[in-house]
């Protein structure tokens, strides 16, 4: 059986007795009232609930620490510092620009006279590659690898815009600065050449010396750095030595100043005329830009005409009978005629700017006529006759006298291989061989050994053998030949 409790009404008294046995039943009974005596199930006990304090506690903790390890895959190492700028806990990209603006406000406080002047390294254009500085620290030194904590501080290297620095510091401390004089060139006429005068150095702030003061400031982690402003050379923009360079060019240029036809300097130019043409201007870069005027050019272009043309002038050479030639009579000139000329002021003008004061001329040439005159001489030992052609024709003909019995002239082919206009012949001491001497022999012109074709004095039996071997011609014979045959001519001697 089940125990069942009665409630007794408030008002009555407890009564030991009032426990009694009840029914048993499937059912509860309904609740009841103690003061009438019914009959009520006592509450049952409610269930426990399951305690899951542990799990609640470990989820912050393991978000924790997934976020403290990928967090350390993307940050600096502590301890880390760039240029002495500390970049531990860092992005590469926040790093990054705290090194920029680190240096970006350090400040240069000029020292010294004329100093006392200051200027950030923002103004004097100076900068470093801080990303490239900050991704390089992440890769030696992450944050995930305990083992690169506090290393020691990287450098930077400072670069700055010379421009820009040399500005800012003018304007900061501007009695530190005086201005160099540029080279110049002019056109001398005394000496009608160009002349350089020299460049003159200014003063100024080394910048190197701010770009030194930046670094060193910027490894120190320091935001201001003192500097003696020292005044030092400021190079003028424009060197002596480029000017130097420049008057050279010019100069050489009014050296080879004319009109040419081919490598012939056919009209010179006066050298201070060239010179009036040019203009010479220094510019922005040092240099020089050199120029010229093409309506000061004109006049001289059209007075061309009469100094360019001419006539061609024939030219004639001796040749031999294989038209080898023997002598140049005459050399033949080409004519010549200037064509057209209506852009040549223009075309020298730029010309003149590049450097080059040679101008080639537009020229129609007409080559001369040439002509060949195949020489040689024929000696008919037969006739005694010594006959000239000329192209196969006969100019001239002399009797002569050829060498006597026992002193024959040799026949054959020859060549005349040199010519005296005098020469003694035979030996002064009639005892010995030849047994003659002949002084101061008349337009010899030798061609088979000691045999020669020459003029005769002592004897005028023309026509007959009278010689020692040699051909006796007239004198006035002789010195016609001499004039007509170079030193080549055929000789041929027969019967």
């Amino acid at each position: 059986m089940t125990d069942v409790v009665t409630r007794p009404n408030a008002d009555s008294a407890p009564d030991d007795d009032a426990i009694v046995d009840g029914p048993v039943g499937d059912a509860a009974a309904p609740p009841g009232d103690a003061t009438t005596g019914e009959y009520a199930w006592a509450p049952a006990e409610p269930p426990k609930r399951s305690k899951h304090l542990g799990w609640w506690i470990g989820v912050p903790a393991g978000a924790a620490v997934i976020a403290l390890v990928a967090s350390s895959l993307v940050l600096i190492a502590p301890g880390t510092s760039i240029a002495g700028v500390p970049v531990g806990f860092s992005t590469p990209g926040a790093a990054a620009d705290a090194v920029a603006a680190q240096l970006a406000t350090t400040t240069v406080v000029l020292t010294g006279d004329g100093g006392d002047a200051e200027v950030t390294a923002a103004e004097l254009g100076a900068s470093v590659d801080s990303r490239a500085l900050a991704d390089r620290a992440f890769a030696l030194h992450p944050m995930w690898n305990p083992t690169t904590w506090f290393a020691d501080p990287s450098t930077a290297a400072v670069s700055i815009d010379e421009e820009a620095a040399t500005t800012a510091l003018r304007e900061a401390a501007p009695a530190l600065y005086t201005d160099p004089v540029d080279a110049t060139i002019a056109f001398d006429a005394a000496t009608a050449s160009f002349m350089t005068t020299p460049a003159e150095p200014g003063t100024g702030v080394d910048v190197e010396s701010v770009r030194l003061a930046l670094q060193t400031a910027l490894a120190d982690g320091e935001s201001r750095v003192e500097l003696d402003a020292t005044p030092a050379e400021v190079a003028a923009i424009t060197s002596t030595a480029t000017a130097e360079a420049s008057t050279a060019t010019l100069n050489s240029m009014l050296d080879t100043a004319g009109f040419y036809v081919g490598t012939e300097r056919t009209v010179p130019i006066d050298r201070a005329v060239a010179a009036s043409w040019i203009t010479v201007q220094p510019t922005d870069d040092g240099t020089f830009d050199i120029s010229a005027d093409a309506a000061a050019i004109q006049p001289m272009v059209d007075s061309l005409a009469p100094l360019v043309n001419r006539a061609a002038e024939n030219g004639k050479v001796i040749t031999d009978s294989s038209g080898d030639v023997l002598r140049e009579e005459a050399a033949g000139i080409s004519g010549r005629a200037l064509g057209d000329t209506s852009s040549v002021a223009s075309d020298y003008a730029t010309q003149l700017s590049t450097g080059n004061a040679a101008f080639t001329l537009p020229v129609t040439e007409v080559a001369p006529v040439i002509t060949t005159l195949a020489r040689r001489i024929e000696v008919n030992l037969s006739d005694q006759q010594a006959v000239l052609y000329e192209n196969n024709a006969v100019v001239q003909s002399w009797y002569i006298s050829s060498g006597k019995d026992g002193f024959n002239s040799g026949t054959g082919n020859f060549r005349i291989n040199s010519k005296l206009t005098s020469q003694n012949m035979g030996n002064r001491d009639l005892t010995k061989a030849p047994y003659y001497f002949t002084p101061d022999v008349p337009y010899v012109m030798y061609y088979n050994g000691d045999e020669a074709l020459h003029g005769t004095y002592w004897h005028d039996n023309f026509g007959n053998q009278m010689s020692h071997g040699c051909i006796n011609m007239p004198v006035s014979a002789a010195e016609y030949v001499f004039d007509w045959a170079p030193i080549g001519t055929e000789v041929s001697v027969h019967y």
